[in-house]
């Protein structure tokens, strides 16, 4: 494959949302809920609530703001619609505090030898860079769907970061662990790489599929995927 430039998805793919929004709601929230429950509960409602923006019930609304109204929400659910601001605030900054998966900066940094490496991710740009430094995620930029007012699977967020990059979607790779974004950039011309995450939903959740047939490449680890692109 002639590629000049990776792009990623982030939550689940780079880094693993779940351990670590479960260790933010546990250390804030202590005993009064099941933590790995309440971030199961909070990624559940991810999608639905970006596709209130996507069908244009919300005017655009940033992915903090949105995992915000989530949060208020699943407070009440659990039964601790009395938590303060400060700790609400609080909350939402766990998802800019996600750690890598334990390839994820040994094989970014591979792959920045020869390519350009970039977020493709529904989160907002502060959300990303901060995540970034606290990760180490060596990015050479942040893309981030906030930039295009759309979010995945948009077409409009895979041809604004071709865009961006200057490159034909062709020589730009998608990478994510996620088969609907993988689908949604090949609809637009990009090249695709499925990386398997299995313990992405935590070690009780049923595995994602091991591998993606429609991917140029399926690999286990970003690491794997610098090999590939090397050889």
């Amino acid at each position: 494959m002639d590629v000049r430039a990776l792009v990623f998805d982030v939550f689940g793919t780079v880094v693993d949302w779940r351990s670590g929004v479960a260790r933010e709601v546990g250390r804030l929230l202590g005993d009064e809920v099941d933590a790995g429950a309440f971030a199961d509960a909070w990624r559940g409602r991810y999608v639905p609530s970006m596709d209130r923006v996507r069908r244009g019930e919300l005017p655009w609304t940033s992915l903090d703001a949105l995992h915000r109204a989530s949060l208020d929400e699943l407070l009440v659910d659990a039964g601790v619609a009395r938590t303060p601001e400060p700790v609400r605030e609080e909350l939402v900054l766990a998802w800019h505090r996600l750690d890598g998966w334990p390839d994820a900066v040994e094989g970014l940094t591979e792959l920045k030898r020869h390519h350009v490496v970039a977020s493709l991710s529904n989160g907002n740009v502060a959300l990303l860079v901060n995540m970034a430094k606290h990760a180490g995620l060596p990015w050479d930029t942040v893309l981030s769907a906030e930039l295009f007012g759309h979010y995945k699977p948009d077409a409009e967020v895979y041809d604004g970061a071709a865009r961006l990059l200057g490159l034909p979607p062709e020589q730009v790779l998608m990478v994510a662990a996620h088969t609907d974004d993988l689908a949604a950039a090949r609809a637009r011309g990009l090249r695709t790489a499925y990386v398997h995450r299995p313990l992405e939903r935590g070690p009780d959740a049923p595995p994602p599929p091991a591998t993606a047939p429609e991917a140029d490449l399926t690999v286990g680890s970003l690491t794997e995927l610098a090999h590939h692109l090397s050889s």
